[in-house]
């Protein structure tokens, strides 16, 4: 599907919800299913990656229904799946499913389309192996076939800040002998560990180590916030659009994930955090955006982990600041859906960014007048889809987007909510 997007003729004005949270959503129902009793979570994303969590779920025998809210009822124990389980697109369930699946008493398979296939799973085998856990794959890709195993405890240093490897390891050892330790270079996002303490888990973290004992989790009501990346397109295109004034509702405000905000700050934007509250343990809060005179940053080292999912739309901004933004420590991005440093640089190359590619990450030089008038192509990526749809509203001629029906993967609601404001 082709998508052509246009400079508006006024500014953007309104208040908007953005839709709910997809990683809490992929863990609220992964996590309600190992509760013996009800749950129910409140504001469950309808994008195409929870709702495969929650087919994989339904698969291991969990009954999950629609009353208002998504109602999930367990034995606490899940069951043999008769067939191999279907991860759509989503790499979240694909590495949490793996690190509770390893643990079993029983066999399983996990598999997915094939952008899924191609994405490097050694990263949660191999710890994973550590604990005894016996996986075969393609080369460390998918299928993972996993033969259900007795888990013990690892003290387990990564490499990496992964917020999904990081959570298949935890969850493996919900299930697992001793203590399980995790310790990562950089804090990822932390929802797993929210979740799973407001959850009964014992679980403790200190700085960027998290450990966890073997723990049964207590059913409850969890309420999902807003997505701070789903509101990141409507953050930068605030900022970037003559005279623009939004407010975003609802949105979680969890500081792991909150990088963007830090980000807009640091180059001078017009950012304000409204209503700050509690829900199910994570902070929420309104967010007010104006247009904004904005100047370049350099972006690096602990705050990647904090905007991973952002640096594309990120990269739209820093070509309409003053002077050269460099972003940098951001070579995990070549793992995503595409290989999203390569894509970024030459879709907005395209269109008249000023932007040159690294080998982790991007240099920008701002501020450009982008000139738009061609195609460019989404590379089967949802979060590059939608922030090429951004820069096409800074454009002098419209950017038509090829494979703009990715979107629907995580939010489906994304034009709608641009017409709201328009």
């Amino acid at each position: 599907m082709k998508k052509k997007v246009s400079k508006p003729e006024k500014p953007l004005k309104g208040s908007i919800v953005v839709p709910s949270d997809k990683s809490i959503s992929h863990r609220a129902v992964i996590f309600a299913s190992l509760a013996k009793g009800r749950s129910i979570i409140k504001n469950f994303s309808n994008g195409k990656d929870p709702v495969s969590s929650l087919d994989v779920c339904r698969a291991l025998g969990v009954d999950a229904f629609w009353e208002n809210d998504l109602i999930i009822k367990s034995s606490g124990n899940l069951k043999n799946p008769s067939v191999p389980l279907d991860c759509g697109n989503s790499g979240t369930t694909m590495r949490l499913m793996a690190g509770i699946l390893s643990g079993q008493k029983f066999d399983s398979e996990l598999f997915g389309d094939e952008s899924l296939s191609k994405r490097p799973m050694k990263r949660i085998i191999e710890p994973l192996s550590l604990m005894g856990a016996d996986i075969l794959s393609l080369n460390g890709h998918a299928p993972l076939k996993i033969c259900g195993k007795n888990l013990h405890s690892i003290d387990y240093h990564s490499k990496l800040a992964s917020a999904q490897v990081k959570s298949c390891i935890l969850l493996a050892g919900l299930n697992a002998d001793g203590v399980t330790s995790f310790t990562e270079p950089y804090l990822s996002r932390n929802h797993t560990e929210i979740l799973l303490k407001y959850m009964g888990a014992d679980i403790q973290s200190f700085n960027n180590t998290v450990k966890i004992k073997k723990s049964e989790l207590n059913p409850c009501v969890i309420t999902v916030p807003g997505d701070i990346s789903s509101a990141a397109y409507f953050i930068v295109a605030g900022l970037i659009v003559p005279d623009s004034d939004i407010i975003l509702k609802n949105v979680g405000l969890n500081p792991t994930r909150t990088g963007i905000i830090d980000v807009v700050k640091l180059m001078g934007g017009d950012i304000q955090i409204l209503d700050c509250h509690e829900a199910s343990g994570e902070i929420v809060g309104d967010i007010r955006v104006k247009y904004s005179d904005l100047k370049a940053c350099t972006i690096e080292k602990d705050i990647i982990p904090r905007l991973i999912d952002e640096l594309p739309v990120i990269a739209v901004l820093a070509t309409q600041a003053d002077g050269q933004t460099v972003i940098k420590d951001a070579s995990d991005l070549r793992n995503k859906e595409s290989d999203r440093i390569k894509a970024v640089v030459t879709e907005l190359s395209k269109i008249g960014a000023d932007i040159k590619e690294t080998g982790d990450g991007f240099v920008i030089n701002g501020k450009n007048t982008l000139k738009g008038g061609c195609c460019v192509e989404s590379y089967h990526d949802h979060r590059l889809a939608m922030s090429l749809f951004v820069s096409g509203l800074v454009s002098s001629a419209p950017v038509v987007i090829d494979g703009f029906e990715w979107v629907n993967i995580s939010f489906p609601e994304f034009e709608k909510l641009f017409d709201d404001i328009l």
